[in-house]
């Protein structure tokens, strides 16, 4: 199985694994699973620590990578489903995982109960 994790997984998983319930952390070490990353979860972790919001002292690429996850680009057809998707929620992070995850047919892992008013697949 492949799947999309939600930000604030992925910086869990780096700095304290014990936050993701047990299930989760399961598929998360699972060696047959695919654990992507997104270019857009970056993108926030960026900016927030430009804002001063969040330390970042690691370079989230080379994390991806000893992490033994993979990145996955945005793509211009992830970007078209956003005119579309309907407003539950309002952060333009959690809004674009949500249009790429349902645009690329990829269930997307996330703690946010938010997620599950929108038509993708959640794990």
């Amino acid at each position: 199985m492949k799947f999309i994790v939600d930000t604030h997984i992925f910086l869990w998983s780096l700095s304290d694994p014990g936050r993701i319930d047990k299930p989760r952390r399961v598929e998360i070490m699972r060696r047959s699973n695919k654990v992507l990353v997104s270019s857009i979860s970056i993108a926030e972790i960026m900016i927030k620590a430009s804002l001063g919001k969040l330390k970042v002292d690691f370079d989230p690429l080379d994390m991806i990578e000893k992490s033994g996850f993979e990145s996955l680009d945005f793509s211009v057809s992830d970007a078209i489903l956003l005119k579309d998707l309907p407003f539950h929620h309002k952060d333009p992070f959690d809004r674009m995982l949500i249009s790429q995850s349902i645009s690329a047919g990829i269930p997307l892992m996330t703690d946010d109960p938010e997620f599950r008013r929108y038509g993708c697949e959640l794990i």
